[in-house]
């Protein structure tokens, strides 16, 4: 997935602090993406509040919405896109050679590194209901050769009327074989009308949910869909609940990034050079080098935007040199 404003501002990513728990309800922002046909996308990392959970650096929710996705090839670096349809089929081809559709339950794990560029297209005119998430790489593999993966067969960790399909990490002892690349989790938690549960978590881990469908009570605060709840670290468990029906939610989880972040369009870098040389490689003609090619187009690819009249940089928390 790329991100396809025409405008993209920098977005400046602190390593985010411990905090303990906490209750922070941060609001979507909406972004009409019009070269989905004005697709509606639900952003809700990074905000300036919170640039990131744990590596979690970027989550879009789309649809359900009656359109024709289609992504053009793009390129992504620093980073591993994590694709995760609730309804529909999505088509992901990338410069690997890989040629793949992926359906609801199933994961695509792309790991850009130094490179890799991909398209998406929804198939069958389904309509496309999707969480698209990317994950920053430590600097030991950021710079590394691009890799793909596609996971079809995800453990699910289950309690009475609960049951989490665990797309990267663990829940529990139900552990994903999706390769990240620090401690990380995420997962795709359904909740049966009335149901209450109580989820483990990673002490050490800093925490978010995302609710999907319903109305659902975590940790005693009621949420819709929308708005991400910052959950903060230093929690052994979860209490959630579904209220007025069956309900669903995402949960993210991860140790602090250890590294300072600069993103911006489809690049995460660690300084401005590194977004500069990634926009440079992706708008020549020997851009291949870089980020391969995607079969299957006819050499047609998404333009990079033109850089903003700044010098990106990253914004440091209290305390960092």
């Amino acid at each position: 997935m790329t991100n396809l404003e025409n405008r993209p501002a920098p977005q400046q990513c602190d390593a985010h602090g411990g905090t303990g728990p906490v209750h922070e309800v941060l609001e979507p922002r909406d972004v009409p993406l019009g070269g989905l046909r004005s697709m509606q996308v639900r952003r809700t990392l990074p905000q300036r509040a919170l640039p990131m959970v744990g590596a979690w650096c970027f989550l879009d929710q789309f649809g359900p919405q009656q359109v024709q996705m289609r992504v053009l090839p793009h390129p992504h670096t620093g980073l591993q896109t994590v694709t995760w349809p609730l309804q529909g089929q999505i088509r992901h081809r990338d410069s690997l050679g890989s040629d793949v559709l992926v359906r609801p339950g199933q994961l695509n794990l792309m790991t850009a590194g130094h490179g890799v560029s991909h398209s998406e297209f929804s198939v069958d005119g389904d309509p496309v209901h999707a969480v698209q998430l990317w994950v920053a790489l430590p600097d030991d593999v950021r710079e590394e050769p691009a890799a793909f993966e596609q996971v079809t067969d995800l453990p699910v960790w289950r309690a009475p009327g609960m049951r989490a399909t665990v797309m990267v990490g663990a829940v529990g002892d139900a552990r994903s074989p999706a390769r990240v690349h620090t401690p990380l989790m995420g997962a795709d938690v359904t909740l049966d009308a009335g149901a209450t549960a109580m989820l483990p978590l990673e002490q050490s881990f800093e925490h978010a949910v995302l609710v999907i469908d319903g109305t659902v009570r975590v940790d005693g605060q009621t949420l819709t869909p929308g708005p991400l709840l910052f959950l903060g670290d230093g929690r052994r468990e979860l209490a959630v609940s579904a209220e007025d029906g069956p309900g669903r939610f995402l949960l993210l989880g991860g140790t602090r990034f250890e590294h300072d972040l600069v993103m911006w369009w489809n690049f995460v870098g660690r300084s401005h050079s590194d977004i500069e040389q990634a926009r440079a490689a992706w708008s020549s003609d020997a851009f291949a080098q870089r980020f391969g090619v995607v079969a299957g187009h006819d050499g047609v690819r998404i333009p990079a935007p033109d850089l903003p009249n700044v010098r990106l940089s990253p914004r440091r928390r209290p305390g960092r040199a």
